[in-house]
């Protein structure tokens, strides 16, 4: 007789799920059937019936999931357990005896879960699929773990200026408090755009950890600008299944995920208000209570924020909650701008030379001595940021190994907000080039007044943000 599709077999053959599945079962007859019914729900199959069967089996056939009986007639199934999973299989224990013990020492040696006899196919199924989406989620967070591990771990805050010494020193500092103290104070970093916030933030959480433990420990980015306001709550807080619509599954949020390692909130000024008094709520209390459910999960992570913006003019305009303000800035750091950091800018643009053309295996360029004064006399208004893109951008386009003035492409050297703009005489008898040379002086002129900024500057010519683009783009000005 053959048996209907249910809808968990039609998803799994649209999805072609071809995961590996090992019988370990001296019943012929009941390990046939249970073969028959995985199968059909798209998983590939094997069967033995003896301890030394699996053992041989293994060397042809590595399988993702094994169902293992408790009794076989050359031995306990409890012996063959570890072997299985120090290969990272899934194990369910299968026993007629129903013994508590056994299934005990089995949940202990590794196995997922264990089914007592007689067994349900439909059930068995619900929980080979249950043991293979909570083996996913374990692989994925581990896979997440030793990504954000590599991402942090070569991480430099380069320069010797005493600005960037001073920050060194700092980060030191709060690093040791948040070592020695099991509930670490909150760290506010500030500064302008490209200043390298965010690796302050990951040295910061590399040099919290005594030991080398950072690697166990996870580093949770979240840029509070980039989530959509309709999703933030929900991917900060998590949410149970069917608290909203379209809640189709229970999911923990980015706070419950930094578990005891670091969550950083970037840009943390873009937090909707409706939203901080959840997070103060959360920093006060150190727990945290996912949408649509009554229980609260504790807290362990750090805290560190950036922002770009000024949280304390903010707060005192009504765009920021004052008590989350001086809740987050308990600690604090300023990044310094680029401009202040002069003795940093050369050394930052060799490595900036080195790295780009490690990575496209290019042999490093040397720079003139034209490109050399004009990254020390240029203003940086993007800061590191704009540094690496422009002499990075630079690598890719330079010439016989050397890497001019040209290469840079910088625009004219910004003038200082209270500078007042020159005046340009347009000549009664300029021609359409010269004519053409002006305007594009002009614009370099306001758009370095307004710090690059081409709102600013399109308000200060008094011309649309549109036709300002417009005009950028004609005389290939970059913006």
């Amino acid at each position: 007789m053959q048996l209907a599709q249910t809808p968990i077999d039609h998803i799994n053959q649209q999805l072609k799920l071809q995961s590996k599945l090992l019988i370990v079962e001296d019943e012929a007859l009941f390990a046939r059937a249970v073969m028959r019914r995985l199968q059909k729900s798209g998983y590939e199959c094997a069967h033995v019936e003896t301890l030394q069967g699996a053992r041989d089996i293994v060397k042809q056939f590595i399988p993702d999931i094994v169902l293992l009986d408790m009794r076989l007639p050359d031995g306990n199934g409890l012996d063959l357990l570890p072997e299985f999973v120090a290969k990272n299989a899934v194990v369910i224990v299968m026993t007629a005896y129903g013994e508590i013990s056994d299934a005990v020492n089995a949940m202990k040696q590794g196995a997922i879960d264990y089914l007592k006899k007689p067994i349900d196919l439909e059930e068995l199924l619900l929980v080979i699929q249950k043991a293979e989406t909570t083996a996913s989620q374990s692989n994925s967070l581990d896979y997440s773990r030793q990504r954000n591990a590599h991402a942090i771990e070569g991480v430099e805050l380069l320069g010797e200026s005493p600005a960037m010494c001073s920050i060194k020193m700092q980060i030191k500092k709060i690093a040791q408090l948040v070592a020695s103290d099991s509930i670490a104070p909150t760290v506010l970093i500030g500064g302008e755009t490209g200043t390298g916030k965010d690796v302050a933030a990951r040295l910061l959480h590399l040099s919290s950890f005594e030991g080398g433990n950072h690697n166990e420990k996870p580093f949770v980015y979240v840029d509070c600008a980039s989530l959509p306001a309709e999703l933030i709550e929900s991917e900060l807080f998590g949410h149970e299944k069917g608290s909203f619509t379209g809640a189709m599954s229970t999911r923990p949020g980015l706070i419950e995920a930094a578990e005891d390692g670091t969550l950083f909130l970037d840009e943390i000024g873009e937090l909707p208000l409706a939203l901080q008094a959840k997070l103060l709520n959360v920093l006060e209390r150190r727990v945290v209570r996912r949408i649509g459910s009554v229980k609260e999960r504790p807290v362990f992570a750090r805290f560190v924020a950036a922002t770009n913006r000024d949280l304390h003019e903010m707060s005192l305009a009504g765009n920021f909650r004052q008590d989350l303000y001086y809740r987050l800035n308990v600690m604090s750091l300023t990044m310094p701008p680029l401009r202040e950091r002069a003795d940093d800018v050369m050394l930052l643009a060799q490595h900036f030379v080195a790295q780009t053309a490690k990575r496209y295996a290019l042999t490093p360029p040397i720079l003139t001595r034209q490109a050399i004064d004009m990254i020390q006399m240029y203003d940086w208004p993007g800061n590191v940021r704009e540094l690496k893109h422009q002499v990075s951008r630079a690598v890719l386009l330079c010439q016989n190994g050397k890497l001019s003035e040209v290469d840079l492409a910088l625009p004219v050297q910004p003038a200082s907000s209270n500078q007042v703009l020159p005046s340009v005489i347009i000549p009664s008898t300029a021609d359409e080039s010269a004519l053409d040379a002006t305007e594009k002086a002009i614009l370099l002129q306001v758009l370095a007044s307004a710090n690059f900024n081409v709102s600013e500057a399109a308000r200060k010519l008094g011309i649309s943000r549109m036709t300002m683009r417009y005009r950028l783009d004609k005389h290939r000005i970059k913006h």
